[in-house]
Parts: C-alpha cells; structure tokens; sequence
C-alpha cells in the first residue's frame, strides 16, 4: 500500500479542515482527489508531505508514519504544491542542480528529468523567462529529481493554456506508468483524461471513493418526469427495466431505469396510454461533474 489514511482529522480552533478521512492507494494507482475550495485537499495533502500535522488519526506513506518518520516520508514523496515555489533569477539547469545537490544526487539524474520531463529546449533560461507551462514542467522535474516512489501534486494545472494543459497532462501520465500519483484538481476532464480513480471531498469530508470504470460502466439511467396528474407507483411500475421511482415533489418523478436505452420513449407511451400530459421531462443520467455538483453543493 502506497498510501494509508486512518480518521485523519485537522481543527484549526473550532473549525474542522478535515473530519474522520480514511482511504487507501494501492502502488501504481492515479488517483484525483477532487473538492471545492475550501473542502480540505490541500490540508490532506499538506498532512501526507509532512508540512502540516494532523490533529487526530493516523496517516502512512511507504510504509512510513507521517508523525514519527517525516524524514523517510520526504525521502520517498515528490511534492509539487499549488503554488509551484520556483527561484526565479536561477536557470533551469542550475535550480535543478542545487536542488540535486541537495538531495546529494548525482548531476546525471538532472539530466535525465530535463529531458524525461521536456525541459531540454529550456534549460539554458532563466525560469522568469519561462511560460507557465514550462514553470509547472521545472516544478515536476524538481519533484523527481530523488525518484520517489510516490508524486504528490497540488493543482498542476492550473492557468494552463490548452495547449501547456495536453502537455502536463501527458507527462503525468507517463510518470503515473511507474509511480503513485495523488493529483488535486477541479478540472473534471483532467481526472477522466488522466486518473485510475477519483475520490470527492467535501466539507474535510469524503463523499465518493470509486474507480473511474465503475462509473463510465454505470448503466443506470435517471429519467425526471412531471405528469399534470398524481401516479400511482404501482402502475409506473410497469415501466420495462424500472429499478427504482422517488416522488420528490408534487406530480414530479425521479424513474430510476437499470439499461443503456433511452427509456424517455417509454415514458411518453405510458403518459399516453394512462390519458396523462407531461409537462417537463429530461434526463439526469449521471457523469463525473453532475456527480460532483451534486455531492458538493453547499446546501
């Protein structure tokens, strides 16, 4: 196990960041870690990397307590935070040398992250010279640089062009083919393009923890439905592949259906054949930022 969280909390007075979180990473995974702000994925991620204690609960890295052994967890995690810390007035070569330096690694690895990470074509500029896309690609290369077992990464997409985001992602990716990857994100095209898995915080809470085949193998179809009279369950029982139906409010239905077929047709013949009119009716079938929306709305 990469990565082991037991009923992490942190309280910062009265306010809770983090309340009772618990998941597991195997070796090998991509896993986004997705919230709002404020829902408490920095505060994880800041407790994982050492930076910050947690308050109660364990949490294990490598095999390494994060609260006993902080050192052997720095040695095995590469960290790149939201704000990528970079020396600006350095050159790329030269920051990833004296950061090489110290780590005491050999000057022969440097080489090897500047070209596995792209950075050949710059790595004779300054880092103010660089692009933003550039700037993130020198923070993951810092971040290599000891070869952890384990990357970290906080945001590192943020304020991408389109073109730098493909890039990034990419290069995640191909790092992700040999190293654990927990990646913070609000971007839901990044977890589907890039992740193995997506766990949703909200509130210092977990509120989902699947892998992304699961849900793109979801068959379930969620039709809402608002007849002009009241419907018996009974009868809208009789609606082929019906799994579930909810009366939310009024003559509005949710008809839960466990098939890939549109089943609004369905609905319209049963309207019809019962002397009912439908006054609104469309799909809610479920994706990752529907999903998303609906375990973080701020009610």
């Amino acid at each position: 196990m990469s990565i082991q969280v037991e009923n992490i909390t942190k309280t910062y007075g009265e306010q809770h960041a983090l309340k009772n979180v618990s998941f597991s990473i195997e070796k090998g995974e991509i896993v986004g870690f997705l919230g709002p702000n404020g829902a408490g994925k920095s505060t994880m991620m800041k407790i994982l990397t050492t930076f910050l204690p947690a308050s109660e609960g364990v949490a294990i890295v490598n095999g390494f307590e994060v609260n006993k052994d902080d050192i052997s967890v720095k040695k095995s995690v590469g960290y790149l935070p939201e704000h990528n810390p970079l020396y600006l007035d350095m050159y790329v070569r030269e920051y990833l040398l004296f950061n090489a330096g110290i780590y005491n690694i050999p000057k022969t690895e440097v080489e090897n992250v500047i070209e596995k990470t792209g950075l050949m074509p710059e790595a004779n500029k300054k880092i103010s010279q660089l692009s933003k896309g550039y700037r993130q690609r020198v923070g993951l290369a810092n971040a290599l640089l000891h070869d952890p077992e384990v990357l970290i990464l906080d945001e590192p997409t943020t304020g991408l062009d389109p073109n730098q985001l493909i890039e990034i992602r990419q290069l995640i990716k191909n790092v992700g083919k040999e190293k654990t990857v927990l990646l913070s994100t609000h971007i839901m095209q990044e977890v589907e393009a890039i992740c193995d898995r997506v766990i949703i915080i909200n509130k210092g809470e977990i509120v989902l923890d699947k892998k992304l085949k699961d849900l793109k193998n979801n068959k379930q179809q969620i039709i809402e439905v608002e007849f002009d009279y009241r419907v018996e369950e009974v009868a809208l029982q009789k609606l082929p592949k019906i799994e579930k139906i909810e009366n939310s409010i009024g003559f509005v239905y949710q008809l839960y259906f466990e098939t890939e077929q549109d089943m609004r047709g369905k609905v319209f013949d049963f309207a019809h054949d019962n002397g009912l009119k439908i006054l609104q009716l469309h799909q809610k079938n479920t994706t990752l930022e529907k999903l998303f929306s609906e375990l973080t709305i701020q009610k």
